[in-house]
């Protein structure tokens, strides 16, 4: 049985992918230009590295309501006192994490409408749809779905679209019924990252 949900406030636009290889100095700069979400996804760190890594997004955003979630560790999440987790398919499961952290954002990699029925019963708030296109910011990806996809599994849960986005397939992926977009490299590797962000702002708008 499909299970709808109602869009969630907090559910970010568009968010920014962070790790710590990238200039942290550029977020309250990004935050302020819009970009409404940032999530911390730094896999070679230790734990409290991570934990200190979220803190000082957090710190960074927080002044612009900005929402911060943590990729793949509940634990660290709960910990810095981020807004969220985001769960891929080997991570804690959702129901286990909706279950131990009712109060915060709660998203799931999914990439069919069977996967965001199955994220949605579970308790996720929004589904992370990817990779939309090729991309080459994380090895050993699936292949790329295609923004066709975004509308076949659209309405189930809020898609976040990711993978290869730049501001005009941003705008497809919207076109297409996409709650938002989340991005790496269309700012990070931009020769003007706070330019790409305005940008990919109005692209989602």
């Amino acid at each position: 049985m499909t299970v709808l949900r109602a869009v969630p406030l907090d559910v970010p636009r568009l968010s920014c992918l962070v790790s710590d290889a990238d200039d942290l100095s550029l977020l309250p700069a990004l935050a302020w230009a819009g970009v409404d979400g940032f999530q911390v996804r730094a896999k070679g760190l230790t734990t409290r590295d991570l934990v200190a890594l979220s803190r000082a997004v957090l710190d960074a955003v927080r002044p612009y309501d900005a929402r911060v979630l943590v990729n793949d560790r509940l634990d660290v999440a709960l910990a810095a006192g981020a807004d969220g987790v985001h769960l891929g398919a080997e991570d804690l499961a959702v129901a286990d994490a909706r279950r131990l952290a009712p109060h915060l954002l709660v998203g799931a990699t999914c990439r069919t409408r069977a996967g965001a029925e199955a994220a949605a019963a579970d308790g996720a708030d929004y589904a992370g749809f990817g990779p939309l296109l090729a991309t080459t910011s994380k090895a050993g990806l699936p292949a790329p779905l295609g923004v066709d996809a975004v509308r076949e599994a659209a309405g189930v849960l809020p898609l976040v679209a990711i993978g290869g986005l730049t501001a005009t397939t941003a705008a497809d992926a919207r076109a297409a019924g996409a709650h938002g977009v989340a991005v790496i490299g269309a700012i990070w590797r931009h020769p003007d990252p706070l330019a790409a962000a305005k940008e990919l702002v109005q692209a989602v708008a």
